[in-house]
């Protein structure tokens, strides 16, 4: 099982984002990843080894690193008098991690994905500022959401438009997302809430 990214794709051409699309490495990060992608291939043709690359897009949930969006939002809203996020204008596709965990389980038990690439996401996009609202909404908080110049992501290297199609993990695996966003966040939230102490919410984490 090889864990590759929906960044690969960087900002999309089309969506929603099949895995025919082309990759582009917008990123160190990004670039990594097809490499390794292509490495994981690689063994597959030459040697035979069964390989199964999945492209989790945005995966969320309760114990998310402090570097991740949601639980910097959910953390300042906890603690802080105003949301200090990055750029509000980026699409994400967001997957709670128990459908996450649920598809690597599936892709292993399916023979027919052995030598196969896979996304894994939930077919629909979010705006980091809705996203925001959102959150705030369901925590019955009333926060104004500003924009932090020091958050926002390279100009070239930021990619806009993230949105999955997962036709193939459902034909191929028969797996498709069971959790709702809303259902998702209000878990991630009570995770948050409850542990304070793994989240600094007035430092930017990198």
């Amino acid at each position: 099982m090889h864990t590759s990214t929906s960044e690969t794709y960087g900002t999309a051409i089309y969506t929603p984002i099949d895995e025919n699309h082309p990759l582009r490495g917008q990123s160190p990060y990004s670039a990594s990843k097809i490499g390794a992608d292509k490495i994981a291939e690689s063994y597959y043709l030459s040697f035979g080894l069964p390989v199964v690359t999945i492209r989790p897009f945005n995966t969320y949930g309760p114990r998310q690193s402090a570097r991740a969006v949601i639980p910097t939002i959910i953390s300042q809203a906890l603690t802080q008098d105003k949301i200090q996020l990055g750029s509000l204008d980026p699409v994400r596709d967001l997957s709670y991690v128990k459908d996450t965990v649920q598809a690597f389980i599936k892709a292993a038990e399916t023979e027919e994905a052995v030598g196969e690439v896979i996304n894994v996401g939930s077919c629909k996009g979010i705006g980091i500022g809705e996203l925001a609202e959102t959150i705030l909404s369901l925590m019955d908080c009333d926060k104004p959401i500003a924009v932090d110049e020091v958050r926002i992501r390279p100009m070239k290297s930021e990619v806009f438009n993230l949105v999955c199609n997962n036709k193939k993990a459902e034909e191929k695996m028969g797996w498709a997302p069971r959790h709702s966003l809303r259902d998702g966040l209000a878990k991630t939230i009570d995770f948050v809430a409850n542990n304070p102490a793994l989240y600094k919410s007035g430092r930017y984490a990198v």
